[in-house]
């Protein structure tokens, strides 16, 4: 009789979980935002496209820039407090792998996708100054803009291209994650409208500003224990695997992955209806697990009617106009 009790209860608590909210509880369409660090491998851009065209969603790109130079032309960058040519993630090989990946990014762009500043060699900048902060992202901006030029196929750069890379281009996320105190004053006097690099214990709401808005992937429950991880999939693959590849328990790693979005998205559709971040990289970590977990969750919840799978800066005016009493 008590085994049958305990069993009636949490049957009982799982329901209650899974209840819809009342009316008066839903205010808003659920936001889900998938966001990739890097956005370097061609490969990689096409695989995000296609999943964006089969799913619906819009993504966010945050792009290193030194992926747009060759190795050739590396001596003309130079981070803060780091000798010239120097990156942590490497650069182009070649001027054509450039320009694949500017058409890439154009046609990503024209698709409705969003394209980001993710600083130029991937160092960390939580010790550097303001304006060291302003000299690395303007280093960005111009490695953006001469990008064409610099591949060698001045006649081949889009109409409208320094426009885009002046007016379009306004959203930041710090490599590491690490900001250090002087980033938020570098970023608004370069123009930019959000940080995506916070870290908050859920889903949360963005602090929305008029200068500088803030958003902070969360930290969801994952796996047997529901440890709680960030949502995104460098984090996860350290704890599978010690950050060390193991294609072998791909699909174990795929399941913990996926349970652990779904139940984080579960949580706020039947809830308070915070967006959802989830932060992805141009890396199939564990034989692409958290690429597939996430375009899973994608295919399941996107085409709801009240679910938008959309880029920040789609996120941000959505938000922007829920807090000025516009918008659902």
């Amino acid at each position: 009789m008590l085994k049958i009790c305990r069993a009636a209860l949490v049957t009982l608590s799982a329901a209650v979980l899974t209840q819809p909210a009342t009316a008066a509880e839903i205010k808003h369409k659920q936001l889900v935002i998938v966001s990739f660090d890097g956005a370097h491998d061609n490969g990689l851009w096409e695989k995000s496209r296609a999943i964006a065209e089969r799913t619906g969603a819009r993504f966010t790109y945050f792009l290193s820039c030194t992926f747009l130079m060759t190795r050739d032309q590396r001596w003309t960058y130079q981070a803060p407090a780091q000798k010239a040519g120097r990156s942590n993630v490497g650069f182009a090989r070649t001027k054509k792998e450039v320009r694949q990946r500017l058409d890439h990014i154009w046609n990503a762009r024209n698709e409705g996708h969003e394209i980001a500043s993710h600083a130029c060699g991937h160092f960390d900048g939580k010790d550097w100054s303001a304006a060291e902060w302003v000299r690395e992202l303007n280093a960005f901006s111009t490695a953006l803009e001469t990008a064409w030029r610099r591949s060698g196929a001045a006649e081949e750069e889009p109409a409208g291209w320094e426009a885009f890379v002046r007016d379009d281009i306004t959203g930041f996320r710090a490599p590491y994650l690490s900001t250090g105190g002087h980033l938020s004053a570098a970023l608004r006097e370069t123009g930019h409208t959000y940080d995506a690099s916070g870290v908050s214990k859920g889903p949360s709401v963005p602090r929305i500003s008029s200068r500088l808005s803030a958003f902070d992937l969360p930290l969801i429950p994952e796996g047997p224990h529901n440890r709680r991880v960030i949502a995104m999939d460098y984090n996860m693959f350290v704890r599978h695997s010690g950050g060390i590849e193991n294609p072998s328990n791909s699909d174990v790693f795929e399941a913990r992955a996926y349970n652990a979005f779904r139940r984080a998205f579960d949580g706020q559709y039947y809830g308070r209806r915070r967006p959802l971040q989830i932060g992805l990289h141009f890396v199939e970590m564990n034989g692409g697990a958290y690429w597939r977990a996430t375009e899973r969750l994608l295919t399941e919840v996107c085409g709801d009617p009240e679910v938008e799978c959309i880029s920040y800066s789609e996120a941000l005016q959505i938000l922007k106009d829920r807090k000025a009493g516009r918008g659902a």
